[in-house]
This record gives structure tokens, sequence and C-alpha cells, in this order.
């Protein structure tokens, strides 16, 4: 097991029970970004910020500077040595994730033109492959543009994975991984998905970019 979910474990032990599914959550990722995928993010609300923050963790360094491997530092001094330096040295290395709930002239006109409880389902029939992950968050397991997204992820074979309070809801039927954290109220299981993200990224950062 890895040091980092140790050391969440050691901070958080009422984070105990979603060790497992944690690790295979972990697993699922990291296989994912070596088939060249990328991860979908869906939530609502607070849960919605929460997709924001993760995609801010994996597209760029987090916990390292990720720095350019040579060989693409090499292939960006085209634009001459100057510039070259300029960009090898302000690129990091990403792991390829797009918030779902960042597209607002999309979601507000599919909102209006069609059902509001299919944005999310839409989108991942729109960007969905099978290398894919879509990571969702609901606390209670029930949102049903979350639910409706998860169903379409399912279909297209698209792994997915449901951060969501201790009962699990409808998703716990529909992901393929759950972490479902042993609290009831919503505030208690937002402060419980962080720290749980925060890991699955510093876990993915060391494996890509040690």
């Amino acid at each position: 097991m890895s040091k980092t979910l140790v050391q969440l474990l050691v901070k958080y032990p009422d984070l105990e029970p979603c060790r497992a599914s944690i690790q295979e959550a972990f697993e699922a990722m990291k296989q994912s970004f070596e088939k060249g995928g990328k991860m979908l993010l869906a939530g609502n609300g607070g849960s919605a910020a929460d997709c924001e923050h993760v995609v801010g963790e994996l597209m760029k360094g987090f916990m390292s500077p990720r720095k350019l491997p040579l060989e693409q530092r090499e292939k960006l001094m085209i634009h001459g040595e100057e510039q070259g330096m300029y960009l090898a040295d302000h690129l990091q290395g990403a792991l390829p994730a797009i918030s779902l709930v960042s597209h607002t002239a999309f979601a507000t006109a599919y909102n209006n033109d069609v059902a509001a409880d299919m944005v999310f389902a839409q989108q991942v029939y729109g960007y969905g492959r099978p290398e894919d992950t879509l990571v969702v968050f609901s606390t209670s397991g029930n949102s049903a543009n979350i639910v409706h997204a998860a169903q379409v992820a399912q279909s297209l074979g698209v792994t997915t994975i449901g951060l969501t309070g201790e009962g699990g809801g409808r998703l716990k039927e529909l992901c393929d991984i759950i972490i479902r954290v042993p609290y009831r109220s919503t505030p208690d299981i937002q402060e419980r998905h962080l720290p749980i993200y925060h890991v699955l990224c510093m876990m993915l950062e060391e494996a890509f970019f040690a």
C-alpha cells in the first residue's frame, strides 16, 4: 500500500473502511492514464467545486514541479532557443482531466433546450471512451444528473468511480468502484472527500512524475 495512503489513514482513521476502494480507484485511474485515457469529473454544488479542484491538481504540478522530459524540451526548440527555453521552463507534466461542470454555454443551452438532468450524460456521451474514467461526486448517491451520467458511462465501457456518503444511493449499483465515506451529513461527507481526492492525486503524481 502506498505510503501516501497510509499517511491519510493515520490522519483520518475514520476513513479506514474506505482503504480498499481508494486503492482500487487509484489503480483504475493509473491504468486509464497509462492507456492514454482521460478523466471526466461531475458533481453539483460543493461537489462541482471538488471537480474543479481535482483538475487543478492533475493538470499541473501538485506536490512536485513535474519538469518536462529532455526529449519534449528539445522539441520545443523549433521556436528558437530563447522562446523554446521559456516554453520548456514553464510547461509542466499533466494528466488530462476535464471538469464537466465548467462548460457554461453548453450546460445552459442543454438545460434550456433539452433536459437539465441529462447535461452530464450528454457530455459523457460526447467525450467518453473505454479507456477513460468518469469520477462522480454525490453525497447522497442519488443526484439524477449524476446517475444518468453514470448510466451512459456504463453503456460506453467507461470506468466509473463514485465518491458518496455512507449509503451510496443508486451510484452503489452503477459505479465500478465506489468510495463511501462513513458519514450521512453533507458537510461531513464533503470534508472527507477532499483528503481522499488529494491523496489520489498525490498517488498519481508519484506514479507518473516521480
